[in-house]
């Protein structure tokens, strides 16, 4: 088991790097060169909302980057607009400007085109419901292996 249970680990690691590099390549054919395919997910998981830092970081998993050097870079690129919340003047506030709006629709746009052509690979709405419920065991797993540590 302990052979199937990292090889899925790996997968898993995996799966997440070959779509962030299709999503490169879909910046590079709309000739998108001033941000990076982990800002891009970003920008997508904002969508319409108004969010902080910090709850954008819940709200996604950004390996390996640093989520507030990040929507600096976006705010300068001009896909973000950030404003100091109007409730605790410590917080800054996120949200896509047009240009961001405009980067969340080509995301969008692109998984519902990929979603459309999963039967090709024999790949339905059920097969992947069913795929998603046991990562989402495993996550709980390792939730609990997580927290028996930080108590």
């Amino acid at each position: 088991m302990s052979n199937v249970y990292y090889e899925t680990v790996q997968l898993i690691e995996r799966l997440h790097r070959h779509f962030l590099d299709v999503l490169k390549v879909e910046l590079d054919k709309a000739g998108i060169q001033d941000i990076n395919n982990v800002q891009a997910m970003i920008l997508y998981n904002i969508g319409t909302d108004d969010l902080t830092v910090g709850e954008l970081t819940v709200r996604g998993y950004y390996l390996g980057s640093n989520v507030s050097y990040n929507v600096k870079k976006m705010q300068e690129n001009g896909y973000l607009i950030q404003e100091r919340s109007k409730h605790d003047r410590r917080s800054i506030r996120v949200r896509l400007s047009d240009k961001g709006a405009d980067l969340q629709k080509l995301v969008k746009d692109m998984i519902d085109a990929h979603g459309a052509s999963l039967d090709k690979f024999h790949l339905d709405e059920a097969s992947l419901t069913n795929v998603n419920e046991r990562l989402r065991l495993l996550e709980r797993f390792w939730a609990s292996q997580t927290s028996m540590y930080t108590l």
